[in-house]
């Protein structure tokens, strides 16, 4: 079913997945679409983000954000035009980024909403590298990374709209850059693509033997959003006074239960004693959010000057997105996976 100009689909959740998400983890609902109301406008979803953070918002376990409840709406990031507006400086046809949600029409206040204007270049961008994936690649990097030319940067997800994101400022900032990714076609394109100095395959069997043959002279910066055996590998590597941003862990957001094997927080925070590191977590809007109109110039600059390569993988249709969001957190995706929900006009 396309979407239609008269009827309002959307996903909700409609059980707490135990790991992977299933089937019957997201349940597909129409209703008629709302009409907005004083102060409101009626925003109609063209692409809906797909990203990591949104399995954590299926647990009711303890976080940084309230979970989405059971029967409500999914959350999620998307690009939007204005259908309807009784709100001042928004008006129909409208282009705006916002949080709408997995469904085709959604009411809003204009409250997080950002404009892009009436005729945006690539407007699904917003989503990705001029939205909240490279906002949290600057900010984390500048703010906690403080990078200096000649050091070197390791980044997990290199070729995600983060990692890659990460990896190109680093370049800019004088970094010899080394990415992580999954198979030979994704490493390739870090390299070749997006001009990093060297990319490991994390799947391949001696993985552990090349990341320490790509960082002769150890890690100084290393950007987390995986977690797992790739931390692992890049902390026998990590130099004195490292700093790691940490924005994710996906490699551990279907997990049920510690991992196995003995306890290794006394290592690890031996490790980060003795060699003087800095780990810090961030929320981007939480604790950077005051930059945004910082990250927003200088990104723009760059986009428009052609110094940031970008990957996209658009997929049509809000019914492909369950599936599509569990192939995410396989690593299945290879760039910045987007749902394209209705057309652009």
């Amino acid at each position: 079913m396309s979407q239609s100009t008269t009827v309002n689909r959307r996903f909700v959740l409609a059980e707490r997945p135990k790991g992977e998400p299933t089937d019957a983890t997201l349940r597909l609902e129409t209703a008629e679409i709302p009409t907005p109301g004083p102060g409101q406008m009626l925003l109609r979803t063209v692409y809906l983000s797909l990203d990591p953070y949104m399995r954590g918002r299926m647990s009711d376990a303890p976080s940084y954000a309230a979970p989405v409840e059971i029967g409500g709406t999914m959350v999620g990031g998307t690009v939007s035009r204005v259908v309807a507006s009784n709100l001042s400086g928004f008006k129909p046809g409208d282009w705006v980024v916002g949080f709408a949600g997995w469904q085709d029409y959604a009411l809003s206040d204009g409250k997080g909403v950002v404009p892009l204007g009436a005729n945006p270049s690539h407007p699904s961008w917003a989503l990705g590298v001029t939205g909240m994936p490279g906002f949290t690649a600057w900010a984390g990097l500048k703010e906690i990374g403080q990078p200096k030319s000649g050091e070197t940067l390791v980044v997990g997800g290199a070729t995600g709209p983060v990692g890659a994101t990460v990896g190109q400022i680093a370049k800019i900032r004088g970094c010899r850059v080394v990415g992580i990714a999954g198979g030979k076609e994704k490493c390739a394109h870090a390299v070749e693509v997006l001009g990093f100095d060297a990319c490991v395959d994390y799947k391949a069997e001696d993985f552990v033997a090349q990341l320490a043959a790509a960082t002769p002279d150890g890690i100084d910066i290393y950007f987390e959003g995986v977690g797992g055996k790739v931390f692992d590998a890049v902390a026998e590597r990590l130099n004195t006074n490292a700093r790691i941003p940490v924005c994710g862990l996906i490699a551990q957001y279907n997990a049920t239960g510690l991992p196995d094997g003995p306890d290794r927080l006394s290592w690890l925070m031996g490790l980060i004693l003795r060699k003087r590191l800095t780990l810090r977590g961030f929320i981007i809007y939480d604790d950077f959010g005051h930059l945004y109109p910082d990250f927003a110039k200088e990104m723009g600059g760059w986009v428009a000057a052609g110094q940031m390569q970008y990957r996209e993988e658009v997929i049509d249709g809000l019914e492909q997105a369950p599936r599509a969001f569990v192939g995410l957190l396989r690593g299945e995706g290879f760039g910045k996976r987007v749902i394209r929900v209705g057309p652009n006009d």
